[in-house]
Order: C-alpha cells, then sequence, then structure tokens
C-alpha cells in the first residue's frame, strides 16, 4: 500500500510551537513513529508545506499515485475552500487527522473543518498516534 502524509502550515514547527498543545516532539519524531509502526507492506512519503498552492499541487500529483492520502491541513482546516476542492477532484480515498482535538479547543474557528467534508473521515484529539488510526482507517476503506 503506498500512503501520502501530508502535513500543512506550522506543522514543521512541532516541539516548539505551543508545547502544551502539541507536545515536545518534532515533525521528524512524527515521521519516524509512523514509519516505525508500518515497516511492512506499506510505502509512506510524507509532505510538508507552508503554502496552499503546494499542497493543492501535490494533492492533484498524487492521483493515481497512491492508494490513500492522511492530511493535517493546520489552519487551512478552517478556510480552505480550495484545498476541499483540490481533495473532491482526485480518486483517492483521504482521511484529514488532527493532533490536538479541534472541538475542544478554545478558539471558535478551530472547531470548524471546511476541508473535512471532502475526506472519507476525520480523526482528532490522539496526538502522533491520529495519524496511526488514519492509516489504519483508509486500508480499511480500500
Amino acid at each position: 500500500m503506498k500512503v501520502l502524509v501530508i502535513n500543512g502550515p506550522n506543522l514543521n514547527m512541532l516541539g516548539n510551537r505551543e508545547p502544551h498543545i502539541y507536545g515536545n516532539a518534532t515533525l521528524d519524531d512524527l515521521i519516524s513513529f509512523i514509519k516505525d509502526t508500518f515497516r511492512e507492506n506499506f510505502e509512506i512519503e510524507f509532505f510538508q508545506s507552508n503554502h496552499e498552492g503546494e499542497i493543492i499541487d501535490k494533492l492533484h500529483e498524487a492521483n493515481d499515485t497512491f492508494d490513500g492520502i492522511v492530511i493535517n491541513p493546520g489552519a487551512f482546516t478552517h478556510y480552505s475552500y480550495a484545498i476541499y476542492d483540490a481533495i473532491k477532484s482526485i480518486n483517492i480515498n483521504c482521511v484529514e487527522v488532527h493532533i490536538s482535538n479541534i472541538h475542544k479547543r478554545q478558539e471558535e474557528f478551530r472547531k470548524n473543518s471546511v476541508t473535512a467534508g471532502a475526506c472519507i473521515g476525520q480523526i482528532s484529539g490522539f496526538g502522533f498516534y491520529g495519524y496511526i488510526l488514519a492509516i489504519n482507517a483508509l486500508v480499511n476503506s480500500i
């Protein structure tokens, strides 16, 4: 199985950014955790960008190349209809994931996702383990 994991804006700052919410582990730690969990039978590619257009381009390029996509759109979750449209335009199941529980966050805008409606499901609040759950959900959906 070939899976693309996309991380959006500011996720490159994991370990430094609000550790009381996201923890002290880095993006490299997240990548290692996923690779260590799925050593066999999986080809996993990782992509991170702080730029909406680059994420859209990566989604388009992924069409017919990957079996599934896990996406953490970061702040784009809350307002990027362009990423929503990009996910809808490809023929790959996609699961949205968030490290924190966006529904328990204090800022009201963080509780809403415009991109989740283009995905087969959303997982939030389980830290890095949410990515493992998302990949397992993709496997189950195929």
